[in-house]
Protein backbone atom coordinates (compact mmCIF):
# COMPACT_ATOMS: atom_id res chain seq x y z
CA UNK A 1 0.00 0.00 0.00
CA UNK A 2 1.31 3.47 -0.88
CA UNK A 3 1.78 6.12 1.81
CA UNK A 4 -1.63 7.46 2.82
CA UNK A 5 -2.60 11.07 2.16
CA UNK A 6 -3.58 13.05 5.30
CA UNK A 7 -7.22 13.12 4.15
CA UNK A 8 -7.43 9.36 3.51
CA UNK A 9 -9.27 7.11 5.94
CA UNK A 10 -7.12 5.30 8.50
CA UNK A 11 -7.53 3.36 11.72
CA UNK A 12 -6.83 6.37 13.92
CA UNK A 13 -9.41 8.62 12.25
CA UNK A 14 -12.14 5.97 12.03
CA UNK A 15 -15.43 6.81 13.70
CA UNK A 16 -15.62 3.21 14.83
CA UNK A 17 -18.24 0.48 14.87
CA UNK A 18 -21.78 0.37 16.19
CA UNK A 19 -20.69 -2.28 18.71
CA UNK A 20 -17.17 -1.78 20.13
CA UNK A 21 -14.67 -4.58 19.46
CA UNK A 22 -11.03 -5.23 20.24
CA UNK A 23 -8.61 -3.75 17.72
CA UNK A 24 -7.44 -6.46 15.29
CA UNK A 25 -3.79 -7.47 15.74
CA UNK A 26 -2.72 -8.57 12.28
CA UNK A 27 -4.91 -6.51 9.97
CA UNK A 28 -6.41 -3.05 9.75
CA UNK A 29 -9.98 -2.21 10.70
CA UNK A 30 -10.86 -1.93 7.01
CA UNK A 31 -9.23 -5.27 6.19
CA UNK A 32 -11.49 -6.75 8.86
CA UNK A 33 -14.47 -5.13 7.11
CA UNK A 34 -13.40 -6.55 3.75
CA UNK A 35 -12.94 -10.02 5.20
CA UNK A 36 -16.36 -10.00 6.86
CA UNK A 37 -17.97 -8.92 3.60
CA UNK A 38 -16.25 -11.68 1.61
CA UNK A 39 -17.34 -14.32 4.15
CA UNK A 40 -20.95 -13.10 4.23
CA UNK A 41 -23.86 -15.10 2.84
CA UNK A 42 -25.05 -12.10 0.81
CA UNK A 43 -21.68 -11.85 -0.96
CA UNK A 44 -21.75 -15.51 -2.04
CA UNK A 45 -25.25 -15.09 -3.41
CA UNK A 46 -24.03 -12.39 -5.81
CA UNK A 47 -22.59 -15.18 -7.97
CA UNK A 48 -26.12 -16.01 -9.09
CA UNK A 49 -27.60 -12.52 -9.33
CA UNK A 50 -28.12 -10.70 -12.62
CA UNK A 51 -25.91 -7.92 -13.91
CA UNK A 52 -27.64 -7.52 -17.30
CA UNK A 53 -28.25 -11.11 -18.36
CA UNK A 54 -30.14 -13.52 -16.10
CA UNK A 55 -27.85 -16.19 -14.66
CA UNK A 56 -29.08 -19.10 -16.77
CA UNK A 57 -28.65 -17.23 -20.06
CA UNK A 58 -24.93 -17.99 -20.23
CA UNK A 59 -21.94 -18.89 -18.08
CA UNK A 60 -19.67 -16.19 -19.53
CA UNK A 61 -21.82 -13.15 -18.80
CA UNK A 62 -21.03 -11.03 -15.76
CA UNK A 63 -22.93 -11.45 -12.53
CA UNK A 64 -23.17 -9.12 -9.53
CA UNK A 65 -20.26 -11.02 -8.00
CA UNK A 66 -17.87 -10.63 -10.94
CA UNK A 67 -18.94 -6.99 -11.29
CA UNK A 68 -18.19 -6.34 -7.61
CA UNK A 69 -14.75 -7.95 -7.92
CA UNK A 70 -13.98 -5.85 -11.00
CA UNK A 71 -15.03 -2.66 -9.19
CA UNK A 72 -12.80 -3.63 -6.27
CA UNK A 73 -9.80 -4.17 -8.57
CA UNK A 74 -10.27 -0.78 -10.25
CA UNK A 75 -10.81 0.90 -6.89
CA UNK A 76 -7.54 -0.42 -5.48
CA UNK A 77 -5.66 0.83 -8.56
CA UNK A 78 -7.13 4.33 -8.30
CA UNK A 79 -6.72 4.42 -4.51
CA UNK A 80 -3.04 3.58 -4.77
CA UNK A 81 -2.44 6.29 -7.40
CA UNK A 82 -4.20 8.92 -5.25
CA UNK A 83 -2.69 7.70 -1.94
CA UNK A 84 -6.11 6.72 -0.58
CA UNK A 85 -6.92 3.77 1.66
CA UNK A 86 -6.92 0.69 -0.58
CA UNK A 87 -8.47 -1.62 2.02
CA UNK A 88 -11.43 0.66 2.67
CA UNK A 89 -11.88 1.20 -1.07
CA UNK A 90 -11.95 -2.55 -1.62
CA UNK A 91 -14.42 -3.13 1.21
CA UNK A 92 -16.86 -0.52 -0.12
CA UNK A 93 -16.59 -1.91 -3.65
CA UNK A 94 -17.22 -5.50 -2.58
CA UNK A 95 -20.23 -4.50 -0.45
CA UNK A 96 -21.96 -1.96 -2.68
CA UNK A 97 -24.34 -4.48 -4.32
CA UNK A 98 -25.02 -6.81 -1.37
CA UNK A 99 -28.64 -5.67 -1.20
CA UNK A 100 -29.43 -6.08 -4.88
CA UNK A 101 -32.47 -8.13 -5.80
CA UNK A 102 -32.52 -11.06 -8.19
CA UNK A 103 -32.94 -10.07 -11.86
CA UNK A 104 -31.01 -6.80 -11.62
CA UNK A 105 -32.76 -3.46 -11.95
CA UNK A 106 -36.00 -5.00 -13.20
CA UNK A 107 -36.20 -6.95 -9.95
CA UNK A 108 -35.52 -3.83 -7.92
CA UNK A 109 -38.16 -1.85 -9.80
CA UNK A 110 -40.74 -4.58 -9.28
CA UNK A 111 -39.97 -4.92 -5.57
CA UNK A 112 -40.05 -1.16 -5.12
CA UNK A 113 -43.50 -1.06 -6.73
CA UNK A 114 -44.66 -3.85 -4.40
CA UNK A 115 -43.32 -1.90 -1.40
CA UNK A 116 -44.64 1.54 -2.43
CA UNK A 117 -47.19 1.57 0.41
CA UNK A 118 -44.69 0.23 2.94
CA UNK A 119 -41.70 2.55 2.63
CA UNK A 120 -40.43 1.46 -0.79
CA UNK A 121 -37.39 -0.59 -1.70
CA UNK A 122 -33.97 0.62 -2.86
CA UNK A 123 -31.01 -1.74 -3.24
CA UNK A 124 -28.57 0.83 -1.88
CA UNK A 125 -30.46 1.06 1.42
CA UNK A 126 -30.88 -2.71 1.38
CA UNK A 127 -27.10 -3.18 1.13
CA UNK A 128 -26.76 -1.17 4.34
CA UNK A 129 -29.57 -3.19 5.92
CA UNK A 130 -27.74 -6.40 5.01
CA UNK A 131 -24.50 -5.39 6.74
CA UNK A 132 -26.25 -3.72 9.69
CA UNK A 133 -29.03 -6.20 10.44
CA UNK A 134 -29.66 -9.15 8.13
CA UNK A 135 -26.42 -11.11 8.23
CA UNK A 136 -26.61 -13.50 11.19
CA UNK A 137 -23.16 -14.85 12.01
CA UNK A 138 -21.81 -13.27 15.17
CA UNK A 139 -22.77 -14.04 18.75
CA UNK A 140 -22.65 -10.44 19.99
CA UNK A 141 -24.58 -8.58 17.28
CA UNK A 142 -26.69 -8.78 14.15
CA UNK A 143 -25.09 -7.78 10.87
CA UNK A 144 -21.36 -7.48 10.20
CA UNK A 145 -20.67 -4.53 12.51
CA UNK A 146 -18.63 -2.70 9.88
CA UNK A 147 -16.82 0.58 10.47
CA UNK A 148 -18.65 3.85 9.95
CA UNK A 149 -16.43 4.58 6.94
CA UNK A 150 -17.42 1.37 5.13
CA UNK A 151 -21.08 1.93 5.93
CA UNK A 152 -21.09 5.53 4.67
CA UNK A 153 -19.46 4.31 1.46
CA UNK A 154 -22.15 1.69 0.91
CA UNK A 155 -24.94 4.28 1.28
CA UNK A 156 -24.38 6.30 -1.90
CA UNK A 157 -27.72 8.14 -1.92
CA UNK A 158 -30.71 8.44 0.37
CA UNK A 159 -33.87 10.50 0.72
CA UNK A 160 -34.16 12.88 3.67
CA UNK A 161 -37.10 10.85 4.97
CA UNK A 162 -35.04 7.66 5.05
CA UNK A 163 -31.95 9.48 6.31
CA UNK A 164 -33.84 10.68 9.37
CA UNK A 165 -34.34 7.05 10.39
CA UNK A 166 -30.70 6.01 9.98
CA UNK A 167 -29.05 7.87 12.86
CA UNK A 168 -25.42 8.89 12.38
CA UNK A 169 -25.09 7.29 8.96
CA UNK A 170 -27.92 9.43 7.56
CA UNK A 171 -26.69 12.79 8.87
CA UNK A 172 -24.64 13.70 5.78
CA UNK A 173 -27.77 13.64 3.63
CA UNK A 174 -29.55 15.91 6.09
CA UNK A 175 -26.56 18.23 6.54
CA UNK A 176 -25.53 18.01 2.84
CA UNK A 177 -21.95 16.96 3.54
CA UNK A 178 -19.76 14.49 1.65
CA UNK A 179 -18.71 10.89 2.41
CA UNK A 180 -15.06 9.92 2.77
CA UNK A 181 -13.00 10.34 -0.40
CA UNK A 182 -12.66 6.56 -0.87
CA UNK A 183 -16.45 6.33 -1.12
CA UNK A 184 -16.50 9.12 -3.70
CA UNK A 185 -13.90 7.28 -5.76
CA UNK A 186 -15.58 3.85 -5.61
CA UNK A 187 -18.79 5.42 -6.88
CA UNK A 188 -17.06 6.38 -10.14
CA UNK A 189 -15.07 3.15 -10.35
CA UNK A 190 -18.45 1.40 -10.26
CA UNK A 191 -19.64 3.54 -13.19
CA UNK A 192 -16.50 2.77 -15.21
CA UNK A 193 -16.87 -0.96 -14.62
CA UNK A 194 -20.60 -0.93 -15.34
CA UNK A 195 -20.32 0.86 -18.70
CA UNK A 196 -17.21 -0.88 -19.96
CA UNK A 197 -18.16 -4.42 -19.08
CA UNK A 198 -21.74 -4.06 -20.27
CA UNK A 199 -20.25 -3.12 -23.65
CA UNK A 200 -18.27 -6.37 -23.52
CA UNK A 201 -21.28 -8.51 -22.54
CA UNK A 202 -23.56 -6.70 -24.97
CA UNK A 203 -21.22 -7.40 -27.89
CA UNK A 204 -20.74 -11.02 -26.82
CA UNK A 205 -24.51 -11.52 -26.69
CA UNK A 206 -25.01 -10.01 -30.13
CA UNK A 207 -27.61 -7.57 -28.80
CA UNK A 208 -25.43 -4.63 -29.82
CA UNK A 209 -22.83 -4.40 -32.58
CA UNK A 210 -19.50 -2.72 -33.16
CA UNK A 211 -21.11 -0.67 -35.92
CA UNK A 212 -23.68 0.70 -33.48
CA UNK A 213 -21.06 1.43 -30.83
CA UNK A 214 -18.95 3.38 -33.29
CA UNK A 215 -21.65 6.04 -33.04
CA UNK A 216 -20.26 6.82 -29.57
CA UNK A 217 -17.13 8.95 -29.41
CA UNK A 218 -15.15 6.99 -26.82
CA UNK A 219 -15.63 3.64 -28.53
CA UNK A 220 -15.08 5.10 -32.01
CA UNK A 221 -11.80 6.76 -30.99
CA UNK A 222 -10.40 3.60 -29.43
CA UNK A 223 -11.67 1.37 -32.24
CA UNK A 224 -9.73 3.49 -34.75
CA UNK A 225 -6.57 3.22 -32.64
CA UNK A 226 -6.87 -0.56 -32.26
CA UNK A 227 -7.59 -0.97 -35.97
CA UNK A 228 -4.47 1.07 -36.77
CA UNK A 229 -2.24 -0.79 -34.30
CA UNK A 230 -3.56 -4.28 -35.13
CA UNK A 231 -5.17 -4.26 -38.61
CA UNK A 232 -5.47 -8.07 -38.80
CA UNK A 233 -6.71 -8.70 -35.26
CA UNK A 234 -9.68 -11.08 -34.98
CA UNK A 235 -13.03 -9.79 -33.74
CA UNK A 236 -12.84 -11.36 -30.26
CA UNK A 237 -9.47 -9.83 -29.46
CA UNK A 238 -10.46 -6.52 -31.03
CA UNK A 239 -13.40 -6.24 -28.62
CA UNK A 240 -11.26 -7.11 -25.62
CA UNK A 241 -8.56 -4.65 -26.63
CA UNK A 242 -11.08 -1.83 -27.03
CA UNK A 243 -12.79 -2.56 -23.69
CA UNK A 244 -9.40 -2.78 -21.96
CA UNK A 245 -8.41 0.61 -23.37
CA UNK A 246 -11.80 2.10 -22.45
CA UNK A 247 -11.21 1.20 -18.82
CA UNK A 248 -7.62 2.43 -18.93
CA UNK A 249 -8.50 5.79 -20.51
CA UNK A 250 -11.28 6.49 -18.02
CA UNK A 251 -9.15 5.53 -15.01
CA UNK A 252 -6.20 7.66 -16.17
CA UNK A 253 -8.51 10.61 -16.75
CA UNK A 254 -10.16 10.16 -13.35
CA UNK A 255 -6.79 10.05 -11.56
CA UNK A 256 -5.45 13.11 -13.41
CA UNK A 257 -8.58 15.23 -12.95
CA UNK A 258 -9.08 14.23 -9.31
CA UNK A 259 -5.44 15.02 -8.55
CA UNK A 260 -6.00 18.56 -9.82
CA UNK A 261 -9.06 19.05 -7.62
CA UNK A 262 -7.32 17.62 -4.56
CA UNK A 263 -4.23 19.80 -5.10
CA UNK A 264 -6.38 22.93 -5.41
CA UNK A 265 -8.53 22.15 -2.35
CA UNK A 266 -5.52 20.96 -0.30
CA UNK A 267 -7.54 19.04 2.34
CA UNK A 268 -5.62 18.02 5.45
CA UNK A 269 -8.05 15.63 7.09
CA UNK A 270 -10.96 13.32 6.37
CA UNK A 271 -13.27 15.83 8.07
CA UNK A 272 -12.22 18.51 5.57
CA UNK A 273 -13.21 16.07 2.81
CA UNK A 274 -16.61 15.63 4.41
CA UNK A 275 -17.16 19.38 4.74
CA UNK A 276 -15.98 20.23 1.20
CA UNK A 277 -18.74 21.53 -1.08
CA UNK A 278 -18.85 18.86 -3.76
CA UNK A 279 -16.92 15.75 -4.71
CA UNK A 280 -13.17 15.95 -5.26
CA UNK A 281 -13.23 12.84 -7.44
CA UNK A 282 -14.35 13.42 -11.02
CA UNK A 283 -13.73 12.96 -14.72
CA UNK A 284 -12.58 15.79 -16.96
CA UNK A 285 -15.45 17.54 -18.72
CA UNK A 286 -14.59 15.86 -22.03
CA UNK A 287 -14.39 12.36 -20.54
CA UNK A 288 -17.61 12.90 -18.60
CA UNK A 289 -19.38 13.77 -21.85
CA UNK A 290 -18.08 10.59 -23.50
CA UNK A 291 -18.93 8.49 -20.44
CA UNK A 292 -22.50 9.80 -20.33
CA UNK A 293 -22.90 9.33 -24.09
CA UNK A 294 -21.92 5.67 -23.72
CA UNK A 295 -24.24 5.25 -20.74
CA UNK A 296 -27.13 6.66 -22.78
CA UNK A 297 -26.28 4.36 -25.69
CA UNK A 298 -26.36 1.27 -23.45
CA UNK A 299 -29.66 2.31 -21.91
CA UNK A 300 -31.33 2.73 -25.29
CA UNK A 301 -29.73 -0.14 -27.21
CA UNK A 302 -28.88 -2.85 -24.65
CA UNK A 303 -31.01 -2.45 -21.54
CA UNK A 304 -34.09 -1.72 -23.68
CA UNK A 305 -33.32 -4.39 -26.27
CA UNK A 306 -36.50 -6.38 -26.82
CA UNK A 307 -34.93 -9.65 -25.67
CA UNK A 308 -33.60 -8.06 -22.49
CA UNK A 309 -36.99 -6.41 -22.00
CA UNK A 310 -38.76 -9.75 -22.35
CA UNK A 311 -36.66 -11.26 -19.58
CA UNK A 312 -37.13 -8.13 -17.47
CA UNK A 313 -40.90 -8.40 -17.95
CA UNK A 314 -40.91 -12.03 -16.84
CA UNK A 315 -38.63 -11.23 -13.91
CA UNK A 316 -40.96 -8.45 -12.76
CA UNK A 317 -43.88 -10.86 -12.81
CA UNK A 318 -41.93 -13.40 -10.73
CA UNK A 319 -41.04 -10.81 -8.08
CA UNK A 320 -44.53 -9.30 -7.96
CA UNK A 321 -46.35 -12.61 -7.65
CA UNK A 322 -43.95 -13.92 -5.03
CA UNK A 323 -44.38 -10.76 -2.96
CA UNK A 324 -48.16 -10.65 -3.19
CA UNK A 325 -48.63 -14.33 -2.38
CA UNK A 326 -46.19 -14.33 0.53
CA UNK A 327 -47.53 -11.11 2.00
CA UNK A 328 -51.02 -12.58 1.96
CA UNK A 329 -49.92 -15.97 3.31
CA UNK A 330 -46.77 -15.97 5.44
CA UNK A 331 -46.86 -19.76 5.57
CA UNK A 332 -45.47 -19.77 2.04
CA UNK A 333 -42.14 -18.56 3.46
CA UNK A 334 -39.64 -20.61 5.50
CA UNK A 335 -40.49 -20.69 9.24
CA UNK A 336 -37.68 -18.33 10.30
CA UNK A 337 -38.93 -15.60 7.95
CA UNK A 338 -42.55 -16.20 8.92
CA UNK A 339 -41.64 -15.73 12.59
CA UNK A 340 -39.71 -12.54 11.83
CA UNK A 341 -42.62 -11.18 9.80
CA UNK A 342 -45.06 -11.81 12.64
CA UNK A 343 -42.75 -10.11 15.15
CA UNK A 344 -42.31 -7.06 12.91
CA UNK A 345 -46.04 -6.93 12.27
CA UNK A 346 -46.59 -6.58 16.01
CA UNK A 347 -44.22 -3.58 16.07
CA UNK A 348 -45.11 -1.68 12.89
CA UNK A 349 -48.26 -3.33 11.53
CA UNK A 350 -48.37 -4.42 7.88
CA UNK A 351 -45.31 -2.37 6.87
CA UNK A 352 -43.15 -4.53 9.15
CA UNK A 353 -44.64 -7.69 7.72
CA UNK A 354 -44.00 -6.42 4.18
CA UNK A 355 -40.40 -5.47 4.97
CA UNK A 356 -39.54 -9.02 6.01
CA UNK A 357 -41.16 -10.40 2.87
CA UNK A 358 -39.07 -7.99 0.80
CA UNK A 359 -35.93 -9.02 2.74
CA UNK A 360 -36.61 -12.64 1.85
CA UNK A 361 -37.19 -11.93 -1.84
CA UNK A 362 -34.28 -9.47 -2.16
CA UNK A 363 -31.93 -12.09 -0.76
CA UNK A 364 -32.87 -14.65 -3.41
CA UNK A 365 -30.63 -15.51 -6.34
CA UNK A 366 -32.12 -15.52 -9.83
CA UNK A 367 -32.46 -19.28 -9.96
CA UNK A 368 -33.82 -19.57 -6.42
CA UNK A 369 -36.52 -16.98 -7.18
CA UNK A 370 -37.51 -18.96 -10.28
CA UNK A 371 -37.63 -22.19 -8.24
CA UNK A 372 -39.76 -20.56 -5.53
CA UNK A 373 -42.11 -19.25 -8.20
CA UNK A 374 -42.50 -22.75 -9.63
CA UNK A 375 -42.96 -24.30 -6.20
CA UNK A 376 -45.82 -21.94 -5.40
CA UNK A 377 -47.57 -21.57 -8.77
CA UNK A 378 -46.73 -24.70 -10.79
CA UNK A 379 -49.00 -27.58 -9.67
CA UNK A 380 -46.61 -30.16 -11.19
CA UNK A 381 -43.62 -28.84 -9.20
CA UNK A 382 -42.71 -30.80 -6.07
CA UNK A 383 -42.27 -28.66 -2.97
Amino acid sequence: MSELAPYAANNDSSLGRRYPEEIPKHRSEFQRDRDRIIHSTAFRRLEYKTQVFVNHEGDLFRTRLTHSIEVAQMSRTIARALHLNEDLSEAIALAHDLGHTPFGHSGQDALNECMKDYGGFEHNLQSLRVVDELEEKYAKFNGLNLTFESREGILKHCSIKNAEQLGDIGLRFINKTQPNIEAQMVNLADAIAYNSHDVDDGLRSGFITIEQLRETRLFKTLYSKVEKDYPKLDNKRTIYEIVRRMIDEQIKDLIAESSKHIFKANPQSIEEIRQYKGSLISFSEDMLDMHLELKKFLRENLYRHYRVHRMSHKAGNVITKLFQSMLNDLRLMPPEYREKALLEEEKTAESGRARIVSDYIAGMTDRYAIKEYKRIFDPTELT
